[in-house]
């Protein structure tokens, strides 16, 4: 439980960094104010299609979004041969 929450509260904290509103996160994940609201109080999942949106807009990885790394940047990418 305490990761899931973390999750949530990590979502939160990059919007707030990043000084934007949860409207305009809102829209960029295609969904309204309420729903995204939800979203970062736990009330409503997070998608897997989210967390990867969020993670690329945000240039961090979904790991440290699910909280599976408190690496905030990505890794590298690996070249596949």
């Amino acid at each position: 439980m305490i990761l899931v929450m973390n999750m949530y509260l990590r979502i939160r904290n990059l919007r707030e960094d990043a000084d934007f509103t949860q409207k305009q996160i809102a829209e960029l994940l295609s969904t309204n104010q309420s729903n995204y609201s939800k979203t970062e109080r736990g009330v409503k999942a997070l998608s897997l299609e989210e967390a990867v949106t969020l993670a690329q807009f945000y240039k961090t990885s979904v790991d440290y979004i699910v909280g599976l790394t408190d690496e905030r940047y990505p890794y590298p990418r690996s070249r596949r041969k």
